[in-house]
């Protein structure tokens, strides 16, 4: 059940994992309220010209009969999710400070790099209109604003409707972020959700959309989807726990206290995530429990959520599935996509009185990875990869051999299905892009075969193809393995040249080799963009991922490494002139790199790096440390693991020698990655390091795991960050 909706929110897979926003070390909302009057005691107050310096103070913690020093564990204010400790704001506004006067002679640049990038956004674009029911759907900027506007109008005529106004919602907001966005089966009331801090616990509301009124009805603190049940009677929802975890399913009748709220289902084991959504009629709420490898379904009637549930099969470890129920001539016939026989999954089909037998539809395969399916009343879809390239694949119920796969034009692309909210179709929304062709959304006539361009994505200031290419070459990484790492740049571009390389590398997350307009600003002045589909993504299969997790993790960090140096071999750049950025888990990798190779590098930028793996991995305490152990493996029950870990973990292995220039973000209030271990992994570079290289921690102090919210202030942070790398690379001119 993967359909892509407009409005529905269909969060069924497990939600412990947060595939693509990495270790899931979540907590409440950090406040900063310093004690004005009094001193700070533990950073050394800097000249203008000098970085800020942190106090080393003693701690250490042992485990398995190991000791571990940690001077720098004072920067986890033990208060949190409250921040009041002078001195870690002290020490967090330093390092901001500093970042702003090592960036000052930069600012024309930045600011140059900002209106390039904001030129190629046209500024009052819209979504495609797509029919859902009696309406038609869309989402529009306006010009100069930083956030959507969502509309509606009858399909049979008549004037647009505006849903809900983001930019209404934020004003007066440091951040903003809309999560659900849910229209009634009836089409009477909208449920929406924001968060307002970046701390990811959302507060959700219910608009009637005859009246244009918010019911009193408000839901605090919870994550994921809103689902309307009980013929739009109710919503389901997933409230947060204080650790940041998601263990249950509650009910909401519309108009009763929150109080009599009813929990549907609630899962015991603290490692898991629960997640809900309805199957491709709409007739069966599914309610999904899960971590990062195991899975449990359960079904319920969506007309009635409180009656009797059914267990599709109970969970076991290491096997995962989803699933979906279609309904024809009153025969329900379950549908399940599941990797229990085979490695790169299967699809399977059940009766609902039998639900855990499962026969096979589609056999699992070596070469065809299956990442998802759909149904829809005539037909349905399977998506996957063949030989890490997406595809789409039309078949029929009554013939399963029968497949039309979707053709696409380029050697490298990024596909997938986009908004179909509706059963019964005859032509399908698809979304295209490669690193040259822009965004685009095409119709799939189901019957003809014929793709119909809606809309590719505008470039107010011009882009001619043309003068780019890209490429899709093959590294040999260390242990022999082949890795693909796709390459955009100018045709007229020298060999040998500076080039930036990113990559992310876990939870089995492919970086798809999509397009990017404020990527041009590094292709126009030379530098050759690089993605490495290292191990831990699953971009050549689910073994691809398994290939880079737990115990043969270092594969990934060996894997990046080893692209670079493929791609100096084959005289793409040279060493010193390679630029490397990664967010997350993909931070986590920019550290272990440039502890491990930091003469390869020209500049990296870390993004909200996870850095203090072990520390994180031993507090339990933490949101979501227990749903990460089928990640990265649990040091605290395993020496092996402990010790493992601590062989690869940036913090810990912070040596004296010469790093290359670093430019670190981090939130104040991410309730992933939490600001203390970009904190103290800058501190203890900065304590530890042999060089007179840049060193700089920018911590957003409003905002969360991705930044500051809205479009432009979102893409201002992007010209910072490009800065520092033209700037480290000698490219300022």
């Amino acid at each position: 059940m993967n359909r892509t909706t407009f409005f529905r929110s269909l969060s069924v897979a497990a939600l412990a994992a947060g595939m693509a926003l990495a270790p899931q070390a979540a907590s409440a909302t950090a406040q900063t309220t310093a004690t004005q009057n009094e001193e700070p005691t533990s950073v050394t107050t800097p000249a203008p010209a000098a970085p800020p310096v942190a106090e080393q103070r003693a701690h250490s913690y042992s485990h398995h009969g190991i000791t571990i020093s940690d001077p720098y564990n004072w920067l986890h204010d033990k208060s949190y999710p409250v921040v009041d400790d002078k001195d870690v704001l002290a020490y967090l506004e330093a390092e901001n400070a500093w970042f702003e006067a090592r960036m000052a002679p930069h600012k024309a640049m930045v600011d140059s790099l900002f209106e390039e990038m904001k030129g190629r956004i046209k500024e009052d674009d819209s979504t495609v209109p797509q029919k859902d029911g009696d309406f038609l759907y869309w989402s529009k900027f306006d010009e100069g604003q930083e956030y959507r506007k969502w509309y509606r109008k009858p399909v049979a005529g008549g004037p647009d409707q505006l849903l809900l106004d983001e930019n209404q919602l934020a004003e007066g907001q440091e951040y903003f972020r809309l999560g659900a966005l849910s229209v009634s089966q009836n089409g009477r009331f909208l449920a929406y959700s924001t968060d307002t801090n970046g701390s990811e616990r959302y507060t959700a509301r219910i608009k009637d959309l005859e009246t244009g009124d918010l019911l009193p009805d408000e839901l605090a603190n919870l994550r994921g989807g809103l689902t309307w049940v009980a013929n739009d009677t109710a919503l389901v929802y997933g409230p947060s726990t204080e650790e940041w975890r998601t263990l249950e399913a509650k009910l909401h009748v519309i108009g009763t206290p929150i109080e009599q709220d009813v929990t549907l289902y609630k899962e015991e084991d603290q490692s898991f995530g629960v997640g809900v959504g309805l199957t491709a009629q709409e007739d069966w709420l599914v309610i999904a429990t899960g971590d990062n490898e195991t899975s449990e379904v359960r079904l319920v009637r969506a007309d009635n959520p409180t009656g009797e549930q059914i267990l599709v099969r109970p969970r076991q470890k290491g096997v995962e599935y989803d699933v979906d129920v279609r309904t024809e001539n009153g025969k329900a016939t379950l549908f399940v996509h599941t990797n229990d026989a085979h490695v790169n999954f299967r699809l399977a089909t059940a009766s609902l009185d039998k639900p855990g037998e499962w026969t096979t539809l589609i056999e699992g395969s070596d070469e065809f990875y299956l990442t998802g399916f759909d149904l829809y009343k005539d037909f349905y879809v399977t998506e996957g990869r063949l030989n890490g390239l997406d595809q789409i694949q039309l078949r029929d119920y009554r013939k399963a051999a029968d497949v039309t796969p979707i053709p696409f034009p380029e050697a490298s692309y990024d596909a997938g299905l986009g908004n179909n909210p509706e059963y019964d179709v005859s032509k399908l929304r698809l979304v295209y892009e490669s690193m040259v062709t822009p965004d685009s959304v095409y119709d799939y006539d189901v019957r003809t075969g014929k793709l119909d361009l809606l809309k590719q994505q505008e470039i107010p200031s011009g882009y001619d193809p043309s003068l780019y290419k890209t490429e899709r070459l093959m590294v040999t990484a260390r242990d022999g393995t082949q890795v693909p790492v796709s390459v955009l740049m100018r045709k007229d571009r020298q060999m040998g040249g500076p080039l930036h390389l990113y990559a992310y590398g876990a939870y089995g997350y492919a970086v798809p080799p999509g397009f990017s307009t404020a990527r041009l600003s590094l292709v126009d002045r030379g530098v050759a963009y690089a993605i490495a589909h290292i191990r831990g993504g699953d971009d050549l299969g689910r073994r691809w991922y398994l290939q880079g997790k737990l115990n043969e993790r270092t594969n990934t960090f060996n894997d990046f490494v080893d692209a670079a140096k493929g791609l100096i071999d084959q005289g793409y750049t040279a060493r010193g002139k390679v630029s490397a950025s990664g967010g997350s888990a993909g931070g986590e990798l920019m550290g272990v790199v440039v502890n491990t190779d930091p003469d390869l590098w020209g500049a990296v930028v870390a993004h909200v790096p996870f850095v203090d793996v072990l520390n994180t991995m031993l507090d339990e305490s933490l949101p979501l440390t227990p749903g990460e152990w089928p990640e990265w493996g649990n040091p605290i029950l395993s020496k092996q693991a402990f010790a493992y870990i601590l062989s690869y973990s940036p913090y810990d292995q912070v040596i004296a020698q010469n790093y290359p220039p670093l430019l670190v973000t981090a939130g104040l209030n991410d309730p992933r990655v939490t600001y203390w271990e970009p904190a103290k992994w800058v501190a203890k570079l900065r304590a530890t390091k042999t060089d007179s290289n840049e060193l700089l921690l920018k911590t957003n102090m409003g905002a969360g795991h991705g930044g500051k919210s809205g479009r432009f202030a979102s893409l201002y942070e992007t010209a910072e960050e490009f800065a520092f790398i033209l700037w480290q690379l000698g490219l300022t001119k």
